[in-house]
Parts: C-alpha cells; sequence; structure tokens
C-alpha cells in the first residue's frame, strides 16, 4: 500500500500510525512540529512542514476507507521526507487542479503522490503523498 522503498537503515525514520480521521490531525502536527525542531529547523519552517503535513494528511483522510489507518513516515536527513499513505476505494489520484494541491506546492521543497494497488486483503487502492521540506537556515 505504501511507496515502494526501502525502510531507513540508519534507524532514523520515524513511522506514526492513526486512524484515518480528522481528529488525529493536531497529533499529527505536534509530532510533525517535534522532528523538525530535532532537526534545527527554524520557526518559519516548522510552521510550514506542519500545515503541508496537515494538509497533506487531510487530503488523504477525506479519501480513505472508514475505519481504515493512515500510515506518516518521516525521515530527517539533511532535510525532512515525509510519506504519508491512506487505504483508499477510489484510484482517481491526485488531482493537482485542487486548492489544497496548491498550497502543498508552496509550503514544499518537493511534492509526489500517487496511487498503487493494494494486496487483495483488504483491497482497495493505497494512496500516497511523498512531501520534503529543507530547513530555510540552511541556505543562510
Amino acid at each position: 500500500m505504501t511507496k515502494p522503498e526501502q525502510p531507513d537503515p540508519s534507524g532514523d525514520e520515524i513511522e506514526v500510525r492513526v486512524a484515518a480521521d480528522a481528529a488525529q490531525l493536531p497529533m499529527l502536527r505536534a509530532i510533525t512540529s517535534a522532528v523538525a525542531m530535532r532537526q534545527d529547523y527554524d520557526l518559519d519552517s516548522i510552521a510550514d512542514l506542519k500545515m503541508a503535513v496537515d494538509e497533506a494528511c487531510s487530503m488523504l483522510v477525506l479519501r480513505a476507507i472508514t475505519g481504515s489507518i493512515l500510515t506518516v513516515r518521516f525521515t530527517p536527513k539533511n532535510e525532512i521526507k515525509v510519506v504519508a499513505t491512506v487505504l483508499s476505494d477510489s484510484d482517481e489520484w491526485p488531482d493537482t487542479s485542487m486548492f489544497s494541491w496548491h498550497v502543498l506546492s508552496t509550503l514544499t521543497d518537493s511534492l509526489e503522490a500517487g496511487v498503487t494497488q493494494a494486496p487483495a486483503d483488504p483491497g482497495g487502492h493505497g494512496l500516497w503523498i511523498e512531501l520534503t521540506k529543507r530547513n530555510g537556515l540552511v541556505n543562510e
């Protein structure tokens, strides 16, 4: 269901799994903030990353199958990469003409989204968004 890639062998990867429900978004924003602060991101970059993760997860929650799990994986290296995935019954993804997509592309340094076929059990489609944010202090 998730974007195919290998786990981070260095152990720096953080994965959070929550119910695909809007009520979980404040917790995901708090975790995002903690990850960015731990990487010494400036306040503007932290705010941008929190807003981007909130927007990406909101987009996924709206398309999630009831009762499914939202998985958010943070990989902090020279930049913070976030991959969020959810199970959906629709394979129409992403709609890059949506306002929320424009917000995401403005807040992040790179942005991708896609669909994978979920395993036969439970079936459906895995929707994913991958975004990357660099620290605004790096170029100063």
